[in-house]
């Protein structure tokens, strides 16, 4: 007697399928990272608002990240969100992305502000084969006013905009 397949393949409501949803397990991401960040700064001084100790922004962070979580996974398990692609299929966005950040970790310095956030926004750019070059352009261009507007007008931070030959 030949065992069927339904038998073998997750339905609609195992716990299994909904846990390989894309949010559910987005947020469950969120989550982890919140909760390992929150136990790293358990011995941070924190202070008050008034008068903040180096643990209050990162714990403050870590708590708005575990509530993000908590909604991306609760909205996960409450929609269709489509399940994960197959690990194949991933390793393209991996890929690019972290080739993106280590592009944006070495050019900054030496490039400057605007080609190391054009570099990273165009090697991350690959990580999708959706994305259109007007919409690339954009997001960098959006990007780097954002940047360039918290970083070094807001803060004050000495960061090269330009490259400096």
């Amino acid at each position: 007697m030949a065992l069927s397949d339904s038998h073998h393949s997750p339905t609609a409501a195992s716990p299994w399928h909904l846990l390989a949803r894309t949010d559910v397990l987005a947020g469950l991401l969120f989550i982890a990272i919140a909760v390992f960040g929150l136990w790293v700064s358990r011995h941070y001084p924190v202070g008050t608002a008034l008068r903040m100790n180096t643990g209050y922004v990162p714990r403050l962070l870590c708590w708005m990240l575990l509530g993000l979580g908590v909604i991306v996974a609760v909205q996960g398990l409450r929609s269709g969100a489509p399940t994960i692609k197959p690990l194949h299929a991933a390793w393209r966005a991996v890929l690019s992305v972290t080739a993106a950040l280590l592009a944006f970790a070495f050019a900054v310095e030496r490039l400057g502000l605007v080609l190391a956030i054009v570099l990273l926004v165009g090697i991350g750019s690959f990580a999708t084969s959706t994305l259109r070059p007007l919409e690339t352009a954009a997001a960098a261009a959006v990007l780097i006013v954002m940047t360039w507007s918290i970083f070094i007008l807001g803060l004050g931070l000495t960061i090269p905009v330009w490259p400096v030959w």
